[in-house]
Protein backbone atom coordinates (compact mmCIF):
# COMPACT_ATOMS: atom_id res chain seq x y z
CA UNK A 1 0.00 0.00 0.00
CA UNK A 2 1.21 3.54 -0.70
CA UNK A 3 1.71 5.60 2.79
CA UNK A 4 1.72 9.31 2.70
CA UNK A 5 1.91 9.69 6.84
CA UNK A 6 2.81 6.48 9.04
CA UNK A 7 -0.23 3.81 10.20
CA UNK A 8 -1.65 5.29 12.96
CA UNK A 9 -0.91 2.85 16.32
CA UNK A 10 -1.00 4.53 19.15
CA UNK A 11 -5.26 4.92 20.21
CA UNK A 12 -3.97 3.86 23.96
CA UNK A 13 -2.17 7.42 23.98
CA UNK A 14 -4.90 9.40 22.27
CA UNK A 15 -7.26 9.01 19.78
CA UNK A 16 -8.41 11.36 16.76
CA UNK A 17 -11.72 14.05 17.60
CA UNK A 18 -14.69 12.22 15.46
CA UNK A 19 -15.85 14.62 13.41
CA UNK A 20 -19.22 13.93 15.19
CA UNK A 21 -17.59 15.32 18.30
CA UNK A 22 -15.87 18.18 16.29
CA UNK A 23 -19.07 19.29 14.78
CA UNK A 24 -20.71 19.91 17.55
CA UNK A 25 -17.80 22.10 19.53
CA UNK A 26 -17.53 24.26 16.53
CA UNK A 27 -20.36 26.39 17.75
CA UNK A 28 -18.82 27.36 20.98
CA UNK A 29 -15.66 28.21 19.54
CA UNK A 30 -17.08 30.80 17.09
CA UNK A 31 -20.58 32.90 18.21
CA UNK A 32 -22.16 31.05 21.14
CA UNK A 33 -19.10 31.66 23.33
CA UNK A 34 -20.43 32.62 26.53
CA UNK A 35 -18.96 31.62 30.19
CA UNK A 36 -21.25 29.06 31.20
CA UNK A 37 -21.39 30.72 34.71
CA UNK A 38 -22.25 33.97 33.74
CA UNK A 39 -25.74 32.98 33.70
CA UNK A 40 -27.63 36.69 34.15
CA UNK A 41 -27.42 37.05 30.26
CA UNK A 42 -28.09 34.95 27.17
CA UNK A 43 -24.39 34.26 26.07
CA UNK A 44 -24.34 32.34 29.52
CA UNK A 45 -27.15 30.49 29.81
CA UNK A 46 -26.60 29.03 26.21
CA UNK A 47 -23.59 28.16 27.06
CA UNK A 48 -24.82 26.56 30.43
CA UNK A 49 -27.43 25.16 28.64
CA UNK A 50 -25.15 23.40 26.22
CA UNK A 51 -22.57 22.34 29.04
CA UNK A 52 -25.69 20.79 31.49
CA UNK A 53 -26.59 18.51 28.28
CA UNK A 54 -23.22 17.12 28.14
CA UNK A 55 -23.27 16.42 31.26
CA UNK A 56 -26.35 14.10 30.90
CA UNK A 57 -24.94 12.86 27.87
CA UNK A 58 -21.41 11.58 29.81
CA UNK A 59 -23.55 10.43 33.04
CA UNK A 60 -26.25 8.49 30.57
CA UNK A 61 -22.68 6.41 29.26
CA UNK A 62 -22.53 5.14 32.87
CA UNK A 63 -25.82 4.77 34.30
CA UNK A 64 -25.42 7.78 36.09
CA UNK A 65 -27.32 11.06 37.24
CA UNK A 66 -26.27 14.37 35.50
CA UNK A 67 -25.42 15.85 39.17
CA UNK A 68 -22.73 13.32 39.50
CA UNK A 69 -20.19 14.16 36.86
CA UNK A 70 -17.94 16.50 37.27
CA UNK A 71 -15.77 18.24 34.75
CA UNK A 72 -11.97 18.11 35.30
CA UNK A 73 -9.37 18.56 32.69
CA UNK A 74 -8.55 15.21 32.68
CA UNK A 75 -8.09 11.89 34.07
CA UNK A 76 -4.87 12.95 35.69
CA UNK A 77 -6.93 15.53 37.60
CA UNK A 78 -10.10 13.39 38.31
CA UNK A 79 -7.63 10.07 40.06
CA UNK A 80 -5.97 13.37 42.15
CA UNK A 81 -9.11 14.31 43.02
CA UNK A 82 -11.14 11.20 43.80
CA UNK A 83 -7.36 9.80 45.97
CA UNK A 84 -6.69 12.55 47.46
CA UNK A 85 -9.77 13.97 48.05
CA UNK A 86 -11.23 11.13 49.70
CA UNK A 87 -8.30 9.99 51.72
CA UNK A 88 -7.88 13.67 53.29
CA UNK A 89 -11.94 14.31 53.81
CA UNK A 90 -12.07 10.90 55.80
CA UNK A 91 -8.72 11.06 56.84
CA UNK A 92 -9.19 11.49 60.90
CA UNK A 93 -11.85 7.90 60.71
CA UNK A 94 -9.83 5.80 58.21
CA UNK A 95 -5.99 5.78 56.37
CA UNK A 96 -5.66 3.07 54.71
CA UNK A 97 -5.24 3.12 50.97
CA UNK A 98 -5.39 0.27 48.48
CA UNK A 99 -4.53 0.11 44.51
CA UNK A 100 -2.22 -2.23 42.06
CA UNK A 101 0.91 -2.57 40.75
CA UNK A 102 -0.28 -1.37 37.30
CA UNK A 103 -2.12 1.35 37.86
CA UNK A 104 -1.27 4.71 35.67
CA UNK A 105 1.53 6.58 37.30
CA UNK A 106 -0.90 9.58 37.92
CA UNK A 107 -2.82 6.82 40.60
CA UNK A 108 0.67 4.97 42.28
CA UNK A 109 1.62 8.94 42.66
CA UNK A 110 -1.51 10.39 44.44
CA UNK A 111 -0.66 7.47 46.78
CA UNK A 112 2.44 7.48 47.81
CA UNK A 113 1.96 11.64 48.04
CA UNK A 114 -0.96 10.60 50.77
CA UNK A 115 1.97 8.30 52.35
CA UNK A 116 4.09 11.23 52.97
CA UNK A 117 1.11 12.45 54.81
CA UNK A 118 1.16 9.74 57.00
CA UNK A 119 -1.40 7.28 55.20
CA UNK A 120 -0.90 3.41 54.50
CA UNK A 121 -0.87 2.51 51.20
CA UNK A 122 -0.93 -1.26 49.99
CA UNK A 123 -0.15 -1.43 46.47
CA UNK A 124 -1.28 -5.03 44.94
CA UNK A 125 0.34 -7.06 42.87
CA UNK A 126 -0.94 -8.66 39.85
CA UNK A 127 -1.29 -12.02 38.48
CA UNK A 128 0.72 -12.64 35.03
CA UNK A 129 -2.34 -12.73 33.25
CA UNK A 130 -2.41 -9.00 34.89
CA UNK A 131 -5.54 -9.43 36.40
CA UNK A 132 -6.19 -8.68 40.37
CA UNK A 133 -6.83 -11.75 42.11
CA UNK A 134 -9.88 -11.00 44.29
CA UNK A 135 -8.92 -13.19 47.07
CA UNK A 136 -5.32 -11.18 47.32
CA UNK A 137 -7.41 -7.66 47.22
CA UNK A 138 -10.41 -9.09 49.65
CA UNK A 139 -7.28 -10.13 52.29
CA UNK A 140 -5.86 -6.32 52.08
CA UNK A 141 -8.96 -4.95 53.25
CA UNK A 142 -9.27 -3.42 57.08
CA UNK A 143 -11.58 -1.64 58.93
CA UNK A 144 -8.69 1.41 58.34
CA UNK A 145 -9.64 1.01 54.65
CA UNK A 146 -10.98 4.17 53.16
CA UNK A 147 -10.22 3.36 49.79
CA UNK A 148 -9.53 0.90 46.79
CA UNK A 149 -8.41 2.44 43.26
CA UNK A 150 -8.24 -0.59 40.35
CA UNK A 151 -8.20 0.86 36.27
CA UNK A 152 -10.90 -0.82 34.15
CA UNK A 153 -8.44 -1.25 31.39
CA UNK A 154 -5.49 -1.31 31.66
CA UNK A 155 -3.75 1.27 29.31
CA UNK A 156 -0.45 -0.40 28.57
CA UNK A 157 -1.78 -4.26 28.60
CA UNK A 158 -5.29 -3.87 27.58
CA UNK A 159 -6.62 -6.14 30.69
CA UNK A 160 -10.30 -5.67 31.74
CA UNK A 161 -10.25 -5.86 35.73
CA UNK A 162 -13.42 -7.68 37.45
CA UNK A 163 -14.99 -4.22 38.27
CA UNK A 164 -18.65 -5.28 39.56
CA UNK A 165 -16.86 -8.19 41.69
CA UNK A 166 -14.25 -5.65 43.04
CA UNK A 167 -17.02 -3.15 43.80
CA UNK A 168 -18.68 -5.65 45.45
CA UNK A 169 -16.05 -6.50 47.84
CA UNK A 170 -15.60 -2.79 48.30
CA UNK A 171 -19.56 -2.20 49.41
CA UNK A 172 -19.92 -5.10 51.37
CA UNK A 173 -16.73 -3.57 53.84
CA UNK A 174 -18.04 0.17 53.61
CA UNK A 175 -14.79 0.76 51.18
CA UNK A 176 -14.85 3.58 48.78
CA UNK A 177 -14.18 2.18 45.19
CA UNK A 178 -12.23 4.26 42.55
CA UNK A 179 -11.69 2.90 38.94
CA UNK A 180 -9.55 4.91 36.25
CA UNK A 181 -11.75 3.75 33.18
CA UNK A 182 -10.08 6.64 31.29
CA UNK A 183 -8.99 3.45 28.89
CA UNK A 184 -12.47 1.65 29.37
CA UNK A 185 -15.02 4.56 29.10
CA UNK A 186 -17.28 4.17 25.06
CA UNK A 187 -15.41 0.65 24.69
CA UNK A 188 -16.77 -1.51 27.47
CA UNK A 189 -20.29 -1.09 28.89
CA UNK A 190 -19.89 0.22 32.13
CA UNK A 191 -23.07 0.96 34.97
CA UNK A 192 -21.90 2.28 38.18
CA UNK A 193 -25.06 1.19 40.46
CA UNK A 194 -24.61 -2.41 38.97
CA UNK A 195 -20.70 -2.46 39.38
CA UNK A 196 -21.03 -0.77 42.62
CA UNK A 197 -18.26 2.10 41.80
CA UNK A 198 -18.28 5.48 43.76
CA UNK A 199 -16.07 7.17 41.71
CA UNK A 200 -14.94 6.83 38.25
CA UNK A 201 -12.21 9.00 36.24
CA UNK A 202 -12.62 9.54 32.19
CA UNK A 203 -10.56 11.65 30.13
CA UNK A 204 -12.20 12.79 26.94
CA UNK A 205 -9.38 12.52 24.25
CA UNK A 206 -9.31 8.44 24.94
CA UNK A 207 -12.51 8.31 23.38
CA UNK A 208 -12.66 10.09 20.34
CA UNK A 209 -13.43 13.75 22.27
CA UNK A 210 -11.30 16.58 22.47
CA UNK A 211 -8.08 17.18 24.92
CA UNK A 212 -8.17 19.03 28.03
CA UNK A 213 -11.21 17.35 29.35
CA UNK A 214 -11.75 14.66 31.32
CA UNK A 215 -15.05 13.98 34.08
CA UNK A 216 -15.08 12.37 37.86
CA UNK A 217 -18.30 10.61 38.54
CA UNK A 218 -18.54 10.94 42.52
CA UNK A 219 -21.65 8.84 43.71
CA UNK A 220 -24.40 11.00 45.47
CA UNK A 221 -25.96 8.15 47.37
CA UNK A 222 -24.83 6.98 49.55
CA UNK A 223 -23.07 10.22 49.46
CA UNK A 224 -19.17 10.30 48.45
CA UNK A 225 -17.61 13.79 50.23
CA UNK A 226 -14.11 14.62 49.12
CA UNK A 227 -12.13 17.41 49.74
CA UNK A 228 -11.12 19.80 47.15
CA UNK A 229 -7.78 20.36 45.73
CA UNK A 230 -8.39 23.65 44.04
CA UNK A 231 -10.01 26.92 46.15
CA UNK A 232 -11.83 29.28 44.05
CA UNK A 233 -15.61 30.26 43.06
CA UNK A 234 -16.78 26.54 43.88
CA UNK A 235 -17.78 26.13 40.61
CA UNK A 236 -18.97 22.05 40.01
CA UNK A 237 -20.32 21.37 43.61
CA UNK A 238 -17.73 23.06 45.14
CA UNK A 239 -15.28 20.16 43.99
CA UNK A 240 -13.48 21.51 41.19
CA UNK A 241 -13.49 25.04 41.35
CA UNK A 242 -12.56 27.74 37.65
CA UNK A 243 -14.37 28.28 34.65
CA UNK A 244 -15.75 25.21 32.19
CA UNK A 245 -14.51 25.30 28.45
CA UNK A 246 -17.66 25.14 27.04
CA UNK A 247 -16.77 24.09 24.02
CA UNK A 248 -14.28 20.81 25.48
CA UNK A 249 -17.34 20.05 27.42
CA UNK A 250 -19.93 20.03 24.16
CA UNK A 251 -17.54 18.21 22.57
CA UNK A 252 -16.93 15.46 25.30
CA UNK A 253 -20.57 14.88 25.66
CA UNK A 254 -20.89 14.79 21.88
CA UNK A 255 -18.14 11.63 21.86
CA UNK A 256 -19.90 9.84 24.49
CA UNK A 257 -23.38 9.86 22.87
CA UNK A 258 -21.39 8.79 19.26
CA UNK A 259 -19.28 5.98 21.83
CA UNK A 260 -22.90 4.43 23.07
CA UNK A 261 -24.26 3.87 19.55
CA UNK A 262 -21.33 1.99 18.29
CA UNK A 263 -19.53 0.14 21.09
CA UNK A 264 -20.56 -3.23 20.01
CA UNK A 265 -20.06 -2.82 16.46
CA UNK A 266 -16.14 -1.33 16.87
CA UNK A 267 -15.68 -4.09 19.39
CA UNK A 268 -16.69 -6.59 16.78
CA UNK A 269 -14.97 -5.08 14.38
CA UNK A 270 -11.47 -4.45 16.10
CA UNK A 271 -11.70 -8.38 17.75
CA UNK A 272 -11.49 -9.34 14.24
CA UNK A 273 -8.44 -6.64 13.49
CA UNK A 274 -6.90 -7.92 16.31
CA UNK A 275 -7.06 -11.87 15.67
CA UNK A 276 -5.94 -11.07 12.47
CA UNK A 277 -2.93 -8.65 13.68
CA UNK A 278 -1.84 -11.68 16.24
CA UNK A 279 -1.76 -14.46 13.91
CA UNK A 280 1.11 -11.87 11.72
CA UNK A 281 2.88 -10.61 14.44
CA UNK A 282 3.33 -13.99 16.78
CA UNK A 283 4.62 -15.78 13.73
CA UNK A 284 7.95 -14.60 14.48
CA UNK A 285 9.44 -16.91 16.63
CA UNK A 286 9.88 -16.48 20.58
CA UNK A 287 7.25 -13.75 19.87
CA UNK A 288 3.77 -13.52 22.84
CA UNK A 289 1.41 -11.29 23.69
CA UNK A 290 1.59 -9.66 27.14
CA UNK A 291 -1.22 -10.20 29.06
CA UNK A 292 -4.48 -11.88 29.75
CA UNK A 293 -5.27 -13.36 26.09
CA UNK A 294 -9.46 -13.34 26.91
CA UNK A 295 -10.36 -10.71 29.09
CA UNK A 296 -8.81 -7.60 27.21
CA UNK A 297 -9.96 -4.63 25.05
CA UNK A 298 -9.27 -5.95 21.46
CA UNK A 299 -7.99 -2.71 20.58
CA UNK A 300 -4.80 -3.24 22.71
CA UNK A 301 -2.56 -5.64 21.78
CA UNK A 302 1.19 -5.48 23.99
CA UNK A 303 3.47 -7.98 22.10
CA UNK A 304 6.95 -9.13 23.04
CA UNK A 305 9.75 -9.76 20.87
CA UNK A 306 12.52 -11.54 23.42
CA UNK A 307 15.89 -10.33 22.44
CA UNK A 308 14.85 -7.18 19.90
CA UNK A 309 14.97 -3.66 21.73
CA UNK A 310 11.82 -2.31 20.98
CA UNK A 311 13.20 1.22 20.84
CA UNK A 312 15.23 -0.18 17.74
CA UNK A 313 12.01 -1.88 16.22
CA UNK A 314 9.87 1.46 16.62
CA UNK A 315 12.70 3.39 15.08
CA UNK A 316 13.12 1.02 12.20
CA UNK A 317 9.42 1.17 11.70
CA UNK A 318 8.80 5.01 12.15
CA UNK A 319 8.14 5.98 8.88
CA UNK A 320 5.55 3.39 8.12
CA UNK A 321 3.86 2.82 11.83
CA UNK A 322 3.73 5.02 14.79
CA UNK A 323 3.59 3.16 17.98
CA UNK A 324 5.04 2.63 21.12
CA UNK A 325 6.20 0.62 23.95
CA UNK A 326 3.54 1.67 26.84
CA UNK A 327 2.06 4.78 28.48
CA UNK A 328 2.90 8.06 26.63
CA UNK A 329 3.09 9.29 30.51
CA UNK A 330 6.56 7.45 31.18
CA UNK A 331 7.60 7.89 27.72
CA UNK A 332 10.68 9.51 28.71
CA UNK A 333 11.95 7.00 31.21
CA UNK A 334 14.20 4.13 29.10
CA UNK A 335 13.41 1.68 32.30
CA UNK A 336 10.83 -1.33 31.17
CA UNK A 337 7.65 -0.80 31.61
CA UNK A 338 6.48 -1.54 35.52
CA UNK A 339 4.03 -2.30 33.98
CA UNK A 340 5.36 -5.57 32.52
CA UNK A 341 7.32 -5.98 35.64
CA UNK A 342 4.68 -6.49 37.70
CA UNK A 343 3.22 -8.86 35.07
CA UNK A 344 6.65 -11.25 35.62
CA UNK A 345 8.10 -10.73 32.99
CA UNK A 346 11.98 -10.90 32.72
CA UNK A 347 14.10 -7.95 31.30
CA UNK A 348 14.62 -9.21 27.96
CA UNK A 349 10.89 -9.90 27.07
CA UNK A 350 10.08 -6.31 28.84
CA UNK A 351 12.54 -4.47 26.98
CA UNK A 352 11.40 -6.13 23.66
CA UNK A 353 8.11 -5.37 23.86
CA UNK A 354 5.93 -2.70 21.45
CA UNK A 355 1.93 -1.63 22.48
CA UNK A 356 0.11 -1.66 19.55
CA UNK A 357 -3.43 0.44 19.30
CA UNK A 358 -6.45 -0.52 16.81
CA UNK A 359 -9.11 1.93 17.10
CA UNK A 360 -11.88 3.63 15.13
CA UNK A 361 -10.21 5.00 12.00
CA UNK A 362 -8.32 1.44 11.23
CA UNK A 363 -8.83 -0.37 8.35
CA UNK A 364 -8.25 -4.26 7.14
CA UNK A 365 -5.67 -2.77 4.75
CA UNK A 366 -3.77 -1.05 7.73
CA UNK A 367 -3.98 -4.04 9.62
CA UNK A 368 -2.32 -6.59 7.33
CA UNK A 369 0.57 -3.92 6.42
CA UNK A 370 1.28 -3.28 10.09
CA UNK A 371 1.39 -7.06 10.65
CA UNK A 372 3.57 -7.86 7.95
CA UNK A 373 5.45 -5.16 8.28
CA UNK A 374 6.50 -5.70 12.14
CA UNK A 375 7.03 -9.45 11.60
CA UNK A 376 9.36 -8.54 9.35
CA UNK A 377 11.38 -6.07 10.71
CA UNK A 378 11.51 -8.13 13.81
CA UNK A 379 13.24 -10.95 12.13
CA UNK A 380 15.48 -8.70 10.46
CA UNK A 381 16.96 -7.09 13.55
CA UNK A 382 16.67 -10.33 15.14
CA UNK A 383 19.42 -11.93 12.57
CA UNK A 384 21.56 -8.75 12.86
CA UNK A 385 21.96 -9.49 16.21
CA UNK A 386 22.34 -13.06 16.01
CA UNK A 387 25.18 -11.99 13.44
CA UNK A 388 27.24 -9.66 15.58
CA UNK A 389 26.81 -12.11 18.68
CA UNK A 390 28.11 -14.25 16.65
Amino acid sequence: MTLHRPVYCDYQATTPLDPGAYDAMRPFLEDRFGNPHSVQHAYGRDAETAVESARAEIAALLGADPREIIFTSGATESNNLAIKGAARFTGNRRRHIVTVATEHKCVLESAYALEREGFTVTVLPVQPSGLLDLETLSAALTDDTVLVSVMGVNNEIGVIQPLAEIGGLCRARGVLFHTDCAQAAGKIPLDVDAMAIDLMSLSSHKMYGPKGIGALYVRRRPRVRLEPLMSGGGQERGLRSGTLPAFLCVGFGAACTIASGVMDDERDRLAGFAERLKSLVLAVPGAHLNGDPVRRWPGNLNVAFPGIDAEALLVALADDIAASTGSACTSASVEPSYVLGALGLDTVSAAGSIRLGLGRQTTREEVDFVGARIAAMARELRATVEVSAA
